[in-house]
């Protein structure tokens, strides 16, 4: 992947690159924001902090874009007034990076990305993940908003694959993230840009390429959907990722990119070739050390498969969620946080905060349940990795 080194400061500017971004990784940041006018910025845990320091001058930015940027990313700069790429910092680390314009001066905005892919149970997802990534085919997306731990998630998937799997892995990225070594597996990765002249350039020779699996950064139009499903539905493993807040508005989403005529047609595809949904949220740990993943999953079953197929039945997820819960390891936000609630590990006023019904959780917490509520309760004792871990970091 060709990335950028930075090695000290920006230019002659008093402003230090290195070690303004040291202190982000100091500071466990998830990131860093770079803006004329005012202090560089972190969020530590989901909130913004300023750091102790003076605001950041024009100069000091322009001096830092001269000093991380190749000739290729000034030029897509110039003419996008937006670009994205990946910088490698010695001594601190690796960071995605997007640089853009606000009120015509520059802005930078720094992701801070580990060396290490962390394994499925050590970022506190469910285990069943670990069965999904093992599936032999079929589409797997990771939703969720910006920064909730989609691409996080996404890698440990792909990690688990590359210990127990001798497959042949293409990734789709912009910019690579995580970087992967061959282990079981023979992984390539691939980056717009630098390797491949764009998603759609990528994907339609992906298949001359012998791939298994087949990681897609991000599905941004129908062409990349078209793509994944259709590989997806022809014996290989597709994983990606959609800017969607659960399993019902991502099937949706899915069945929006086509025009009405082809709705029947895409939801047939969908019930065949998906295997399934995961989407994430990321709550504050009550001790504030970190945060603990929300994580909603939705599995393939026959009953979800039917719900599909049937044009003249509205998408009936949360339901089928409930009832695949203790079979085949489904679960819901609020059956997620509740678990998480019940250890210790969020504040109560984090779960209703971030559970998809308010008011039927604070129910429930205070013992009010209805007559469904049995797979409610049994989840809370058998799902996640955390029952079989240590929870401090």
């Amino acid at each position: 992947m060709a990335e950028t080194t930075v090695t000290g400061a920006s230019g002659a500017s008093s402003f230090n690159f290195k070690n303004t971004i040291g202190q982000m990784v100091q500071r466990n940041a998830s990131d860093l924001l770079l803006k004329v006018g005012r202090p560089p910025t972190v969020r530590v845990n989901g909130e913004l902090l300023s750091l102790d320091m003076p605001p950041v001058k024009p100069e000091d930015l322009k001096a830092l874009a001269e000093q991380v940027m190749t000739p290729r990313q000034v030029k897509e700069f110039a003419e996008k007034k937006e670009a994205d790429f990946a910088i490698g910092v010695p001594g601190v680390g690796r960071f995605r990076t997007n640089i853009y314009q606000q009120r015509g001066t520059l802005a930078f905005a720094f992701r801070a990305i580990p060396y290490e892919v962390k394994t499925i149970r050590e970022l506190y997802l469910p285990v069943v993940l670990e069965e999904i990534a093992l599936k032999p085919r079929g589409l797997v997306l990771v939703t969720g908003i910006t920064g909730s731990g989609k691409s996080t998630a996404l890698a440990a998937m792909i990690n688990h694959v590359n210990q127990h799997r001798r497959v042949n892995v293409i990734t789709i990225e912009d910019p690579i993230e995580f970087l992967h070594r061959d282990v079981a597996s023979n992984i390539s990765q691939r980056e717009v840009g630098s390797d491949t002249l764009s998603f759609g350039s990528a994907l339609r020779h992906v298949l001359r390429q012998d791939p298994d699996v087949i990681l897609i950064g991000e599905i941004r139009d129908m062409e990349t959907l078209d793509t994944a499903l259709k590989a997806a539905d022809t014996g290989h493993l597709v994983f990606s990722t959609l800017h969607t807040t659960d399993a019902t508005q991502t099937l949706n989403r899915i069945i929006s990119f086509y025009p009405p005529h082809q709705h029947q047609e895409i939801r047939m595809l969908l019930a065949t070739a998906l295997q399934g949904v995961i989407s994430l949220r990321l709550v504050p740990r009550a001790d504030g050390r970190g945060r603990v993943p929300g994580c909603e999953v939705l599995i393939n079953t026959a009953a979800v498969a039917d719900n599909m197929r049937d044009i003249e039945k509205a998408l009936n997820i949360p339901d089928l969620i409930s009832e695949g819960t203790v079979s085949y390891g489904m679960q819901s936000f609020d059956q997620s946080l509740m678990k998480w609630f019940k250890e210790g590990m969020i504040s109560y006023e984090s779960a209703l905060f971030y559970s998809s019904n308010p008011s039927e959780f604070a129910l429930r917490v205070s013992g009010v349940d209805s007559a469904s509520d049995r797979k409610f309760s049994e989840i809370t004792g058998d799902m996640g990795a955390a029952r079989s871990l240590d929870l401090t970091p």
